[in-house]
């Protein structure tokens, strides 16, 4: 690794130190998910049983009994304690945890595609909850009804002005609302703890719900009118426990762990305290008739309602702007790791994970708003949100499993952790399903979607490997040398560079040395065989290089980390000029050139792009699999821009996909 290298990462890893600034950082991204919980938890769990006048003193116990031991369980104790700990180099997140434990074993990359694809659906929902939620609240001011009306059609077109701002703001980067972020959650959270201690203060009483007997007791009591499945309200108080952990290499684990604390009891006060205000509302016959009443909203001082919807807004904005950058991230993982097709990405800023990814921007938009059309209102949206999410909690648990026994952790402790938080998180799972009906399908469609290209792309990447053939660069190292010394035949180009995806170091594809030697020979000074491995360690750069004991022959072995930009015209400029100042390759003088100390000549990049013979003999699945593949790449970034090699020389070679042992028809001679 060079020094700039050294510089960047070192830098890097400065900004997750435990520091004040990394605190509010901290609360600006990580908690959004979580944070935004208050505004529609207890409000699912109220209308579920009824309404008001179905209410009893046991019952809110019990189901602030359950909030508490869900968020302590699943995020404080699984995630918090254990998960972060399950870090790659800083860096978290599922594909991080499935980058650990990938050399266990094949099939790990199952339940890796599975919790990925549900964790983008969550973050395509998350926008139309958490901002419909908030901006929902807009009917307690009479002034809104009077200029605007109650009508919900006038909240689903904010909500859909909010939302499109959002996603345009994107592509400049967020680095300037990045650094309101953390001191506006942080006036949020603190909001969360204040209006809850002013109506918890009329009923201390409740925090007896502490207690899980309370919890137990009225999951199986005829108070609770849904029974078991009003579990899938209380999840929702835990569905950002997920995304904590992907943001992991944005903070760091010491800032997680200082900020946390202080998260969870702001958000257990609010929970609490709107516990209080439904028992002294019981009462009221005016707000027992109330449709779409939320607790939340309810139970702050009516002076500043303004200001808690204001509050609440921007904490749904910031919400939604945290799973949005997280989908990019996400997504880029799996570009990285072949599990997904390579997209176009920018780069609008200079801090750490800023990245931006048109067609995901827009593929999310259009959800987002086609979410916000169907549900119209954030109870609706409740009824599908949190269904996806178990599901990458029941796959997280699994790859941390396999990561515990990675780790030499004594087996039995390793069952014991599996066990138990796939009991809760199956639990949670079956109280969801009651969902699908509900609008939960739509999440259901949308991982299935996103699930069904993963598969597509790590499926056709096996069925080539499996067919690619594959020959010794030594038995071409004569035929090379001579060809470069030919005078018969012009120079092609000085440096001519073929990407292999041959694992071997010692072999090329057979089709790259067809192309050099057989279709119209190609002449030039040295050959270049690239192969780019994606490596486990997010920000690892570096290579090495097999000169076969010649001047003319360099194969390059590209480390990088799964997390870092392949600039493959960068990176080999760099590469180039250090091996001809060690003189392992001749100096590339220049009659002709703006550069007076350049040391390496002209560069040619070959890629080859597969195509899929019709003589090919392979199953109709592997076909079908194949050209579904070459259908989707019509609509991602060409190689050359991918490979940061859109201002090179680059010659792009139709070969067919697989060359196998077709069918052949042979020709009998007729004489005359």
């Amino acid at each position: 690794m060079n020094t700039k290298t050294k510089s960047n990462t070192k830098k890097q890893h400065n900004t997750t130190k435990l520091t004040v600034g990394g605190i509010l950082v901290t609360l600006g991204v990580v908690y959004g998910d979580i944070g935004t919980s208050p505004l529609y938890v207890m409000k699912s769990v109220l209308h579920g049983n009824g309404g008001l006048e179905n209410v009893s003193e046991s019952f809110i116990l019990g189901t602030l009994s359950m909030v508490f031991w869900t968020i302590t369980i699943l995020t404080t104790i699984k995630y918090v304690l254990i998960t972060l700990k399950a870090d790659n180099k800083g860096e978290g997140g599922i594909f991080s945890l499935y980058t650990l434990v990938r050399r266990r074993s094949r099939w790990l990359i199952i339940p890796a595609m599975i919790g990925g694809s549900a964790l983008l659906a969550d973050g395509m929902l998350t926008p139309a909850v958490t901002v419909t939620s908030a901006i929902e609240g807009l009917k307690l001011i009479p002034r809104f009804d009077r200029f605007i009306g109650d009508n919900q059609k006038n909240i689903v077109i904010i909500v859909i002005v909010i939302i499109c701002i959002l996603f345009f703001i994107q592509h400049i980067g967020t680095d300037l609302i990045g650094k309101m972020f953390g001191p506006i959650m942080f006036l949020w959270f603190s909001s969360l703890a204040i209006f809850g201690i002013l109506s918890l203060s009329t009923n201390w009483t409740l925090l007896r719900a502490l207690w899980p007997t309370y919890a137990i007791h009225t999951l199986f009591s005829s108070e609770n009118k849904l029974g078991f499945f009003i579990l899938g309200s209380i999840f929702l108080s835990t569905t950002g426990a997920e995304a904590l952990y992907s943001d992991l290499g944005h903070v760091g684990r010491h800032n997680i762990y200082s900020s946390w604390p202080y998260v969870k009891i702001c958000l257990l006060l609010n929970y609490f305290g709107q516990g209080a205000w439904i028992l002294s509302a019981k009462g009221n016959a005016v707000l027992q008739n109330k449709e779409d009443l939320n607790p939340f909203y309810q139970m702050i001082p009516e002076g500043f309602i303004l200001y808690g919807i204001i509050i609440s807004t921007l904490a749904a904005i910031i919400a939604s702007q945290a799973l949005i950058s997280g989908s990019f991230t996400l997504v880029s993982e799996a570009i990285k790791l072949n599990l997904f097709p390579r997209l176009h990405t920018l780069y609008p800023s200079r801090s750490k994970g800023q990245l931006y990814i048109p067609s995901i921007n827009r593929i999310l938009w259009i959800v987002c708003i086609g979410i916000v059309l169907y549900f119209q209102n954030s109870e609706h949206m409740e009824a599908a949100y949190g269904l996806s999410i178990t599901v990458t909690m029941l796959m997280t648990t699994i790859l941390l499993y396999n990561y515990l026994l990675r780790r030499k952790t004594p087996k039995l402790l390793a069952v014991i952790m599996l066990v138990f938080f796939s009991t809760f998180e199956l639990s949670f799972f079956v109280a969801n399903i009651v969902k699908f009906m509900h609008g939960g399908f739509v999440a259901v469609i949308i991982a299935l979607a996103i699930l069904s290209i993963m598969y597509i792309w790590i499926k056709a990447y096996w069925i080539k490997i499996r067919l690619l053939e594959n020959v010794p660069i030594e038995d071409y190292m004569d035929q090379l040398n001579r060809l470069r010394q030919d005078e018969s035949h012009p120079k092609y180009i000085t440096n001519l560079v073929c990407l292999t995806s041959c694992d071997n170091p010692k072999e090329i594809e057979r089709k790259i040395m067809y192309f050099i030697l057989d279709k119209r020979p190609k002449k030039a000074d040295v050959y270049w065989f690239v192969h780019i491995s994606v490596t486990d360690e997010p920000y690892q750069a570096d290579y090495s290089i097999d000169t076969f004991g010649t001047s003319y022959i360099v194969r390059v072995q590209l480390n990088l980390g799964f997390r870092v930009e392949q600039k493959l015209n960068v990176f080999l400029r760099q590469i180039s000029t250090e091996l001809v100042e060690s003189g392992e390759i001749k100096l590339q003088s220049s009659t002709y050139t703006t550069m007076p100390d350049r040391k390496v000549g002209d560069f040619r990049f070959i890629l080859i792009q597969e195509v899929l013979s019709h003589e090919s003999e392979i199953s109709f699945w592997d076909s079908l699999i194949i050209q579904a593949k070459l259908y989707i790449k019509k609509y991602t970034v060409s190689p050359s821009n991918w490979f940061g090699l859109d201002t090179s020389d680059v010659y792009i070679e139709k070969v067919p996909l697989f060359v196998g042992q077709p069918s052949r028809i042979q020709l009998n001679r007729i004489k005359k």
